[in-house]
């Protein structure tokens, strides 16, 4: 069974750097691609990258992808979300996610496989 669990979430002041980390299970970390998303009250799951087993990366359009940073930590067998000048609009539930295929897509529908979620609130 995939599962994806989140952590590093919690709440820090605009211009601050956060780190987000998701651990899939075994098997998983190097058989599928692993997306970051968030998700704000009452919206759709909003894309902000994702990675390949051999770490090829695809970004949002919007301004996270100035700002997030996608990767992969071999050791540790977890996908990183570095993130950096948070604003308050970056506040939302931040969600890793696995996605069976083999082209780094943006879609939400894509992805499989869900992680909990992890709370990142931005103070203005």
């Amino acid at each position: 069974q995939v599962q994806l669990v989140e952590s590093g979430g919690r709440r820090v002041q605009a211009g601050d750097s956060l780190t987000l980390s998701c651990a899939p299970s075994e098997g998983t970390f190097r058989k599928y691609i692993i997306g970051w998303f968030r998700q704000l009250p009452g919206k759709e799951q909003e894309f902000i990258a994702a990675i390949t087993w051999s770490g090829n990366t695809l970004y949002s359009t919007d301004s996270t992808k100035d700002r997030f940073t996608i990767s992969r930590d071999e050791a540790k067998y977890t996908v990183s979300l570095d993130m950096s000048g948070l604003k308050a609009e970056d506040t939302a539930i931040y969600f890793c996610a696995a996605d069976v295929g083999i082209i780094l897509r943006r879609h939400h529908s894509a992805y499989l496989y869900w992680g909990q979620g992890t709370q990142v609130t931005v103070s203005s």
